[in-house]
């Protein structure tokens, strides 16, 4: 069971997936939020409880196999990983809030709205403890609630007072603070790695994230379709 080695800080759509790509390429194995979907040993309730009981969490066993992590939930965590695994290092993705929200609108928070609203009262088991996590950990549950995330100014606040906690709180040459849209340089010197011979990844645009949610909601459809 591999400790964690590098720890994401920033939030979601700050380019975390191309940065969960970039950091597999180097030879970690990386957690983020679309592992859930990916990899069926995860439990989101685990995820779930460490949210509410944090002192209590074996993150060795929640993050057992991964010896990286970014995305949510990892960032709600990335004070008490910090303290757990002393030794790793930790990665701040930032960009502009304004950006940072528009992004957010358009993918987390409409698909977390939607499903509060639509598909709450069918989810069972493994679906609904990942769902329930995802809403938790998605700056406290913020993203789902409607009345809370319209408060435009409150939420970028929240964003840019998160990144500045984390600049605060992680000593410097611990933390690689990386904008949105840069490449290998300061990543491979940051982890001491080689500059791979091939571009920087860049995944998940909004775009991207829309075609993939409407493809899994007419799967899902298809799927209820055929079980009636």
């Amino acid at each position: 069971m591999a400790p964690l080695e590098v720890i994401g800080a920033g939030y979601g759509r700050t380019g975390t997936d191309s940065l969960r790509t970039a950091l597999n390429m180097l030879g970690y194995k990386t957690h983020h939020m679309k592992s859930f979907r990916e990899d069926p040993t995860l439990d989101g309730a685990d995820f779930y409880h460490a949210y509410y009981h944090r002192q209590e969490a074996d993150w060795d066993k929640i993050y057992e196999n991964y010896s990286a992590a970014v995305d949510w939930p990892t960032a709600a965590f990335y004070k008490e990983l910090h303290a757990y695994y002393p030794d790793a290092k930790l990665i701040l993705t930032v960009r502009s809030a304004d950006s940072w929200y528009t992004s957010v609108k358009n993918t987390i928070a409409s698909a977390q709205q939607r499903k509060r609203s639509e598909h709450s009262a069918n989810q069972v088991g493994q679906d609904k403890d990942k769902a329930r996590m995802a809403e938790v950990t998605c700056l406290d549950g913020r993203l789902a609630d409607p009345e809370q995330f319209n408060d435009e100014e409150a939420i970028k606040r929240a964003f840019l007072e998160h990144n500045e906690e984390v600049k605060r709180i992680i000593p410097a040459d611990q933390l690689l603070v990386m904008e949105l849209g840069e490449g290998w340089d300061r990543l491979c010197q940051f982890l001491g790695k080689q500059v791979p011979n091939a571009p920087y990844p860049h995944v998940n645009s909004t775009k991207e994230h829309k075609r993939r949610r409407e493809e899994r909601r007419m799967k899902n459809e298809e799927d209820k379709r055929r079980e009636n």
